[in-house]
């Protein structure tokens, strides 16, 4: 059996945007590729550990159909870091944590809205190239969002980055879960079995 794609993403509190974001891209990648091929983590930088799914992020979820039972907030490590294929942050500033506690990140992390922004640069034929496992795949389209930077107009940190919804009502959880699944087809799209 081939090593699973390691995909991590972080947030603050690991409460509200990145289990979302983790519970999401679990659920879509494993219709693409089955389960266990891909295997997405999440963390937060200021973790608000041993907690689960915040209630916002919860109703959510389970109107979308991505399981938010069982989860629980831990704090984001270097080792979490160093063992991804590919990172995904909520913010630009999340961004910048992760390289912090893994500088070899920098080629693999991304904030979320921006990956899909870089995605939307490449060519599909090259996206969708056969590949020999999931793993593969995943670090291929990492290196070809990356190559991507700098020949795309960059988005503003308000295009790029996904509200934090925390302690606020539910029109700002719905503002969150809007964000991404703005950005969230392309990703899977990308990242999904060619």
């Amino acid at each position: 059996m081939t090593t699973p794609a390691r995909i991590l993403t972080v947030c603050t509190g690991n409460v509200c945007r990145s289990p979302y974001l983790e519970r999401a891209l679990q659920t879509e990648l494993d219709r693409s590729w089955g389960q266990g091929e891909v295997e997405v983590t999440s963390g937060g930088t200021g973790a608000l550990a041993g907690n689960p799914v915040d209630e916002g992020s919860r109703v959510i979820m389970d109107r979308l159909g991505y399981p938010s039972e069982g989860f629980v907030a831990r704090t984001l490590l270097p080792q979490h870091v160093a063992s991804a294929d590919l990172v995904l942050t909520a913010t630009r500033a999340h961004r910048g944590k992760v390289a912090t506690l893994h500088p070899r990140a920098l080629r693999y992390v991304f904030a979320f809205r921006e990956f899909a922004d870089l995605l939307a640069g490449i060519d599909p034929a090259e996206l969708h190239a056969p590949s020999a496992s999931a793993s593969e795949h995943v670090q291929r389209v990492v290196a070809l969002a990356a190559g991507q930077r700098g020949m795309r107009p960059p988005l503003s940190d308000a295009e790029a980055d996904i509200i934090d919804p925390y302690r606020r009502g539910p029109e700002v959880f719905e503002q969150m879960a809007q964000e991404i699944s703005s950005a969230l087809p392309t990703v899977v799209a990308a990242l999904g079995r060619p």
